[in-house]
């Protein structure tokens, strides 16, 4: 594979993680601050939204990780490693990470549903089963890739003994 394309894809991961990351530092604090507000006026609503914030928070953390692996395992294209065991290990924990979103944003849900009863909003729901439904899909396509990688490298070690 020519190093260009794996140039295009680095890039596109940092341009995936940019808006997260911006997220993250500007609206979330924003948010948490209205909340803090509300909860000073004797709010009960804002501490669901304090449960949301620490669960879209705490979802960051394994996106970040996936990120990085996928950065890694690009690395590993560019210098001719694709078949190793290194990539099959950064395939696993992408795969652990799409699970532990999905799993958090199952979390999420009730907490959703609260403010989606009281907002009217039935559409946040929605958002939150989209972000779920897009981590089982990464994490079911990593463990096939991960599958894929395993047998491709036992055939590769079979082929290499008999030579």
């Amino acid at each position: 594979m020519k190093r260009g394309s794996t140039l295009f894809l680095k890039i596109a991961v940092f341009l995936i993680g940019a808006p997260v990351l911006g997220l993250c530092l500007f609206l979330l604090p924003q948010i948490a601050m209205e909340a803090i507000e509300q909860a000073q006026k004797g709010g009960e609503l804002a501490y669901v939204v304090f449960g949301i914030l620490i669960i879209l928070y705490g979802s960051a953390v394994p996106f970040y990780v996936a990120l990085y692996q996928a950065l890694k395992l690009l690395s590993y294209i560019d210098k001719s490693e694709a078949f190793s065991q290194n990539s099959v290990i950064a395939l696993k924990k992408i795969k652990l990470c799409a699970i532990t979103i999905s799993g958090l944003y199952l979390v999420a849900l009730p907490l959703i549903y609260i403010i989606a009863e009281w907002d009217d909003a039935p559409g946040l729901i929605l958002i939150g089963l989209v972000v779920m439904g897009a981590s089982i899909v990464i994490a079911v396509f990593a463990a096939v890739l991960q599958r894929l990688l395993q047998e491709a490298i036992h055939i590769k070690s079979e082929n290499d003994l008999t030579v």
